[in-house]
């Protein structure tokens, strides 16, 4: 699984220069790998993402701005999506990629597993 994130690399927009590196920065972080394509130099990469991000998740413009985030073809979120994951920790299920062992994610699931596994 390869996640992309549709970056523009010469946009004029301070906040989404801000977001595009959020967003990059958590990935290298959390040590998850990530193919950067750029919108802003590669017309085919920009139709590409425009085509695939579900249009009830468009804005009322109808263009998506970076940073779009996907799990191969899937459609992942936008920024504001990614945000909200980060902060209730549930970054990897955003992802749609298994947490790693020994994480707070992991743990988490494993909890939940036990629970259902005792309520049976």
């Amino acid at each position: 699984m390869v996640i992309k994130v549709f970056l523009a690399s010469s946009s004029g927009s301070t906040a989404i220069k801000k977001k595009q590196q959020d967003v990059v920065a958590f990935l290298e972080a959390l040590k998850v790998d990530y193919t950067p394509l750029d919108i802003a130099c590669n017309e085919e990469n920009r139709m590409w993402m425009r085509k695939n991000v579900p249009e009830d998740k468009k804005p009322s413009t109808g263009i998506p701005l970076p940073p779009q985030i996907f799990n191969e073809e899937s459609y992942c979120g936008d920024y504001d999506t990614f945000f909200d994951a980060k902060e209730d920790n549930t970054v990897y299920a955003f992802l749609g990629l298994p947490p790693p062992p020994g994480s707070k994610q992991a743990h988490v699931e494993d909890e939940e597993e036990q629970e259902e596994e005792e309520a049976e």
